[in-house]
């Protein structure tokens, strides 16, 4: 179970982020996040992956408290946090299944690690990975030869590769076209309910966050104003999530941090 409580964030330049989140994921619970862009959603995210210091407030991971954690013992949360990024963040020059392997550095400490060797076990890991979405005929093809919504598909199989306790996605259909929003969803709501992973899915799509995820949790000006089924998404809550007073949002500028790219971790 992921828990939330009372996560604050504020920038250096005083801007303050996230303000007050408070959420609980449980066990094979998908829930999207939805926003206006500068809302706090993909903050979130960095926050509950670690990436980014919270100012205040906790984030604990199967009872493990997240922000407090750095060096060795950071990098071995990564392991057990498989992060869907929107622009895939694939090494383009490597096949498929080299990307998927990437996802398995956490648990290869064996020394041809670092020259790229994978023993037959984490191997079979990343084809079947593959293969339940759909990309085990594209193994072996370069990460530059494959579509948009391939190499999405390649990004959710390295996700799933390191057999995590949590799958976040990070707009993860934002860069495809309207076709493919909905074939990749479909994907990856199926493997994160085969797998039973708690799945945060940050995403601008309101009709396709309905169509997938049990529970929806909606942000404005960096404090939580609906938390709920879809079903209970009203015109109400909408106004409330999109169309708040614009005097009251003018203090809450994030949007710059927000489509900030985030550098990749060594």
């Amino acid at each position: 179970m992921l828990e939330i409580n009372d996560v604050r964030v504020v920038y250096p330049n005083g801007t303050e982020a996230l303000k007050s989140i408070s959420a609980s994921i449980k066990q094979n619970e998908i829930v999207a996040i939805i926003g206006r862009s500068g809302a706090g959603k993909s903050t979130l995210l960095r926050a509950i992956d670690g990436m980014q210091q919270v100012t205040s407030g906790s984030i604990k991971l199967d009872g493990e408290e997240v922000t407090s954690l750095s060096g060795e013992q950071l990098r071995k949360y990564w392991t057990q946090v498989g992060f869907i990024w929107q622009e895939y963040n694939l090494v383009l020059r490597l096949p498929a299944i080299t990307n998927v392997l990437l996802g398995r550095l956490g648990h290869n400490r064996t020394f041809g690690s670092y020259f790229g060797y994978f023993p037959a076990t984490h191997r079979s890991i990343a084809l079947d990975s593959l293969e339940r979405v759909g990309m085990l005929h594209r193994a072996k093809f370069r990460a530059d030869r494959l579509s948009g919504g391939e190499k999405q598909r390649v990004n959710i199989a390295r996700a799933i590769s390191q057999k995590p306790k949590l799958l976040l996605a990070d707009e993860p259909v934002a860069s495809l076209d309207p076709e493919l929003k909905w074939q990749v969803m479909e994907d990856l709501a199926r493997v994160a309910r085969e797998d039973g992973v708690p799945t945060l899915i940050n995403i601008h799509e309101v009709d396709l966050a309905k169509a997938f995820a049990d529970r929806l949790i909606g942000i404005a000006q960096g404090v939580v104003v609906f938390d709920g089924p879809p079903e209970e998404l009203d015109d109400t809550q909408m106004d409330a999530i999109y169309r708040f007073d614009k005097e009251v949002s003018e203090s809450v500028e994030t949007e710059t941090y927000e489509e900030a790219p985030v550098p990749i971790e060594a």
